[in-house]
């Protein structure tokens, strides 16, 4: 904005100056070597330098955001300074009233300026035909309305061009919040899950080596934790850059992987075909999310998944997973499931567990 408003000023007092010099100082040499009185001089030489100075401060009005009220001031004043200035000199110096007549046609909106501007002509016209000099300045009403419109014109496409600015400013900073908030969600999905994972992993490596002391089974264990890193890292990868997708199928067969080595029987589906192919992967969230809850939560001894072409359902008989904090794993869920057109429903059961649905209608 700042940047905007000098060069507008720059440009507009640079063509200003260039106008007001083929007209303004004239009009001043011929008031000061006039036969006016001392004092009539002097207020119309103050006048025509005052009347030019506030035609050169315009872009204050124009390029920075005034609300309409002040802009309307400020022509105003200008306006009814030019009047005293024309009538001072005497009709024939009525092409001075370009200057505020342009101007007030662009900064102002168009009802305000065809009222001012409009009241500035007939008053003109009709203080020359009251003072028989119609005919004499017919030209230079012909010039002001010529000129009015055009700035007038010319002060719209400017409004617009500013109000795209700040529309596409807008836009651009949505999208880097909606691009965050997408990144943190994904984030929270993939890394809950994966770190849970490995938690459950090591803890099991820990086990063994504690209980039976089999170093087999625990490499194995940990070989396995190393692989998940990785998997994480590059899922992490891959969401930065957009380009990760997340498949029903394989969350399905890394649920009963994981569920089993925590020690939860799972009674998971053993094929998803039964499930829309444009639903598949917002369930596959769906089930990475209720996995990790029955993980983190539920205290459970079994988990089943039971799915149709258009719902989800996960079912865990755990004792604490109505305690579990909201967080912005479900609310994510939710957030997915909304946008194909879908609800989520997550609850206790009446008789003990926990119950989480998702469904597309």
């Amino acid at each position: 904005m700042v940047d905007r408003f000098w060069s507008g000023t720059s440009r507009w007092i640079l063509v200003g100056l260039v106008f007001l010099g083929l007209y303004v100082p004239v009009v001043v040499y011929q008031v000061a070597t006039g036969d006016r009185p001392l004092w009539s001089r002097v207020l119309l030489i103050t006048g025509l330098v005052v009347y030019s100075a506030g035609w050169l401060a315009m872009p204050y009005l124009v390029w920075v955001d005034k609300d309409v009220r002040t802009r309307l001031i400020g022509s105003l004043a200008l306006t009814a300074l030019g009047l005293a200035v024309v009538f001072g000199l005497g009709l024939g110096s009525a092409g001075l009233m370009v200057y505020v007549m342009s101007a007030t046609a662009m900064i102002l909106p168009f009802v305000h300026a065809v009222v001012i501007d409009g009241s500035v002509l007939a008053l003109l016209v009709v203080s020359s035909y009251l003072f028989g000099e119609i005919g004499s300045d017919f030209d230079q009403f012909g010039t002001l309305l010529s000129v009015s419109f055009g700035m007038m014109f010319m002060g719209r496409m400017l409004r617009a061009n500013a109000e795209l600015r700040k529309a596409r400013d807008e836009i651009a900073a949505l999208a880097v919040a909606e691009e965050r908030h997408r990144l943190g969600r994904d984030l929270h999905d993939i890394l809950g899950h994966s770190l849970t994972t490995i938690t459950v992993k090591a803890g099991l490596a820990r086990r063994v080596l504690e209980s039976s002391g089999d170093v087999r089974r625990a490499r194995e264990e940990i070989r396995e934790v190393e692989d998940l890193a990785r998997q994480a890292l590059g899922d992490v990868r891959a969401t930065v850059s957009g380009y990760r997708q997340v498949s029903l199928s394989a969350e399905v067969v890394g649920a009963r992987a994981v569920l089993r080595a925590a020690g939860v029987e799972p009674d998971l589906p053993h094929a998803v075909d039964n499930v829309r192919p444009e639903l598949q992967e917002v369930f596959g969230y769906v089930v990475r999310e209720g996995v990790t809850n029955v993980l983190r939560h539920a205290r459970a001894t079994r988990c089943e998944v039971r799915l149709g072409d258009t719902w989800l359902e996960m079912r865990d008989d755990g004792r604490g997973a109505g305690d579990a904090p909201a967080g912005g794993g479900l609310s994510g869920l939710a957030e997915r499931l909304g946008q194909v057109g879908g609800k989520l429903a997550a609850g206790p059961l009446p008789d003990g567990g926990y119950l989480l649905r998702a469904e597309v209608s």
